[in-house]
């Protein structure tokens, strides 16, 4: 039995579909921020691939289908962007000079934190673009000698947090415009937490996703050079 669902691209696929579905449904009876969907998925889908006997690794491989949607379902993002572009013009060099500092606030933090700890070369590499989402931060990680799965880790962790704080970060540092509050939640915590910002408004969600964008983009290229800097 274990044999047949590691080789099964649909118990993969079909466990991580129904396991969300129940997530997502948990946490919308319960409320509680803490049991964020993702995070029950992930813990749930461990347990039952140490309760079936499948290695990661099988699992992992019959997600290869599944995951190769990332990519264009990022790309989707694009479209509240297009919806809204009129009314970003103008705000337009607001929203990536913002983008920009956070980028850069995010590389120079988790690099100057990485060489207080005396963390190594691979930790310091997977960490480094951990507000940017997975299909772009892990292939980059990776292709610097760091671990794609500390990498995927970190990032979901980070739009997690982003996810469930964004509302109460926007009151207690009082940002209230909604520009603001869409380049501060993209740049910081990426997909996960542009699906935060659309629930909070239609400008917030084009302008996180516009951000998150700009700041995949800007990761990808400064990544390198942080590393050259900090290690």
């Amino acid at each position: 039995m274990t044999d047949l669902l590691s080789s099964s691209s649909f118990f993969a696929v079909a466990l991580t579909l129904l396991i969300w579905r129940a997530a997502s449904a948990l946490q919308r009876k319960t409320g509680s921020v803490l049991l964020h969907p993702i995070l029950v998925s992930a813990a749930a889908i461990i347990l039952v691939l140490l309760f079936a006997g499948v290695p990661n690794s099988a699992y992992q491989q019959g997600m290869k289908p599944f995951s190769f949607l990332m990519t264009p379902a990022t790309i989707c993002l694009a479209v509240p962007v297009y919806e809204q572009v009129k009314e970003l013009k103008k705000d337009l060099p607001a929203i990536i000079i913002g983008a920009v500092c956070g980028t850069l606030t995010s590389l120079i933090c988790v690099g100057g934190l990485c060489a207080l700890f005396h963390l190594d070369r691979t930790m310091t590499v997977s960490l480094l673009p951990k507000s940017v989402t997975t299909a772009i931060g892990a292939p980059v990680s990776e292709g610097l000698g760091g671990l794609r799965a500390v990498t995927s880790a970190v990032i979901i962790l980070t739009g997690i947090l982003g996810n469930v704080s964004a509302r109460s970060a926007c009151r207690l540092f009082r940002i209230h415009d909604p520009i603001a509050q869409g380049t501060a939640i993209g740049t910081a915590s990426h997909v996960i937490g542009t699906a935060k910002a659309n629930e909070i408004g239609k400008t917030q969600g084009a302008v996180s996703s516009l951000s998150l964008v700009t700041a995949g983009v800007l990761t990808a290229f400064l990544v390198p050079v942080a590393v050259r800097l900090f290690l």
